[in-house]
């Protein structure tokens, strides 16, 4: 099972989007739809989405940078994904790609598209700007020293007379439990940063592995309610024992509104207490 998964907070839309989007990747499948979410795999990477409401708006601090094996392949791509949506890089070549572009969907989700000859895939991509500037590199590292079988792949950094700082990070690739995701850093000023719309959902299977996720992310961040915390970069996890989706998703009404009801009252998330509530003890 995928240990880390984007989880897309739409304002009922979740549905809509998920039959959306595998009908134009690759590789691609709805595993579940319920009426307040929906679970989903795009190019072999598996998200999860939730009708949360409109409280927060998705920016392109997260995107998802999509592999293109052809040209072909990428302009299709590109015509679904900017129907009512907005470029922020046209679809053209440029001095690091044949063929590159950055599109917010019509959803307001970003997607950066680039064409390498490779098996389409999807990666998260992290963007450090404004107060996060010049953090990609730490981030990295910090997030690789807490997650098992983890690295950092690659890393280029700007150089001197170039449009960013030296030393910050053009591009980097990581992995984080065999899940790969990609960092920069960007020193433009951007009207937007990290925000609560996507985080990263982290399932464990033990009550000392929640513990462990739990005091080390946050640790000079922010802690919410359900399993939610906001780290020191600004971004957003979600720490849920693997257990909770079948709970909630239970046929017995009652079993999943006792989870729901304990769930609820909690910040980090106990095993224990959800089990007895569960079973009603």
């Amino acid at each position: 099972m995928q240990k880390i998964s984007p989880f897309l907070w739409f304002d009922g839309q979740a549905e809509e989007a998920a039959n959306f989007y595998t009908s134009i990747f690759k590789n691609s499948k709805i595993q579940s739809v319920s009426p307040t979410s929906a679970s989903f795999a795009l190019a072999g990477l598996k998200f999860i989405a939730l009708n949360g409401g409109p409280q927060f708006k998705f920016t392109p601090a997260i995107s998802f940078f999509v592999k293109c094996k052809t040209k072909r392949e990428i302009e299709k791509l590109w015509r679904k994904l900017s129907v009512g949506g907005t470029a922020l890089m046209e679809l053209a070549q440029y001095p690091f790609s044949e063929k590159f572009g950055w599109v917010q969907d019509q959803f307001g989700l970003s997607w950066q598209l680039n064409l390498t000859g490779r098996a389409q895939s999807t990666t998260p991509f992290l963007m450090f700007v404004g107060k996060q500037h010049g953090k990609a590199e730490e981030a990295m590292n910090f997030y690789v020293s807490l997650f098992k079988n983890s690295n950092v792949i690659s890393i280029e950094r700007y150089g001197a007379g170039e449009e960013e700082s030296e030393g910050t990070v053009k591009h980097a690739t990581f992995s984080l439990n065999g899940c790969e995701f990609m960092a920069a850093d960007r020193g433009r000023e951007h009207s937007f940063n990290f925000t609560e719309a996507i985080s990263l959902f982290v399932r464990c299977k033990t009550q000392p592995e929640i513990d462990y996720f739990w005091e080390r992310l946050s640790l000079d961040g922010a802690r919410s309610r359900c399993g939610w915390l906001k780290d020191k970069f600004g971004v957003s996890w979600q720490i849920v024992p693997s257990i909770l989706g079948d709970m909630l998703n239970d046929e017995d009404d009652e079993k999943s509104d006792r989870v729901m009801k304990a769930m609820l009252q909690m910040d980090r998330l106990d095993i224990k207490t959800l089990k007895q509530a569960y079973h009603g003890q």
